[in-house]
């Protein structure tokens, strides 16, 4: 709406101007409507470029004004008058020519600061690339895992990424306005991080609409694996020969190994589908049943594992009070 506004007044404001600073008659308002129109025009076109480019060719003009200044200074201390003749005619198209080249030079090599950026995270943080997704970012648990030192190499995120982040930052919905602050979050703690370099890379395929295609495409390019925990990039990758770090399988894989016969502390939380049985949960959600606890619900008690059951849920450990005999074979709830 603001835009259409500031349209408005570039259309009504300008021909007025001109109107008492031109001219009074037709000419001035028709002079003022071109103005306003060469305005709104050039808006329009600016519209669809990206700051990012629009900075970078303002740059490149201004390097090619900087060259053509220094070419200046070199013909005039060469000291001929022809030639200083010759230059001065011409000298305003030059300028304009490499103005304008400058900027659609420095504008073309912007996808070559991708590969910059490569290069600098490939020799600080060495040939490991991670490439991480919107899911792992959410989830946190990357954060904890590279300040153990389990993850080595240069760590990025692509700018979409960080964009569908501000967009569930933004949300109506609580729960995705809360998964966005805090994936929000979890990348300023990375940028502060020492100890793994994290950039954000500035590289997009607007031919591609998927942004887990585009993520893949990304990895796929910069030689790097995904961190992720998301099923579907798990398979895309998996079909473009990428290597894929899933935190969850992490998880699994570093699930306590307990044996029959080990003790264990655990605290009662319930009681069990059996009468004198109580039960706990490790720190990983796994359930533990213990026979004889039921009387000790609210307490922590020392436990020996009888047996483990594996079921589609998980993990089932069988405990009993330590230094309470076995009456009977442990139940299952």
């Amino acid at each position: 709406m603001i835009v259409w506004i500031f349209r408005a007044v570039a259309l009504v404001v300008t021909p007025a101007l001109t109107w008492l600073m031109v001219s009074k008659d037709l000419k001035g308002l028709a002079f003022g409507v071109l103005i306003g129109l060469v305005i709104i025009g050039v808006e329009y076109v600016f519209e669809n470029v990206s700051l990012f480019s629009l900075i970078i060719g303002i740059i490149g003009a201004v390097v090619g004004i900087i060259i053509s200044k220094l070419l200046d200074y070199t013909v005039f201390q060469i000291g001929n008058d022809s030639l200083n003749g010759v230059w001065a005619t011409y000298n305003p198209i030059i300028r304009y020519a490499l103005a304008l080249l400058g900027m659609m030079v420095s504008i073309k090599k912007i996808p070559e600061l991708d590969d910059l950026d490569k290069n600098l995270l490939g020799r600080k943080g060495g040939r490991g690339m991670k490439v991480l997704d919107l899911s792992a970012i959410v989830d946190g648990r990357v954060l904890d895992i590279c300040d153990t030192h389990f993850i080595t190499g240069g760590m990025v995120t692509p700018r979409f990424v960080v964009q569908e982040l501000h967009a569930l930052a933004e949300s109506n919905e609580p729960i995705n306005r809360a998964k966005g602050r805090r994936g929000l979050d979890i990348l300023a703690r990375l940028q502060e991080s020492r100890d793994i370099p994290f950039r954000v890379l500035d590289r997009d395929f607007k031919e591609v609409a998927d942004n887990q295609m585009k993520l893949v495409t990304i990895a796929k390019e910069l030689g790097a694996s995904i961190i992720t925990i998301d099923f579907n990039i798990n398979k895309l990758a998996a079909l473009e020969n990428l290597t894929v770090l899933n935190i969850n399988d992490l998880t699994i894989a570093l699930k306590p190994v307990v044996l029959p016969g080990e003790d264990m502390s655990v605290f009662v939380m319930k009681e069990g589908k059996e009468k004198e049985q109580g039960v706990g949960y490790l720190d990983d959600g796994t359930m533990i049943v213990i026979e004889d606890g039921h009387e000790y619900i609210g307490k922590k008690v020392d436990a020996v594992v009888q047996s483990i059951l594996q079921t589609s849920q998980g993990r089932i450990i069988f405990t009993r009070v330590k230094g309470k005999s076995a009456q009977q074979g442990p139940k299952q709830p």
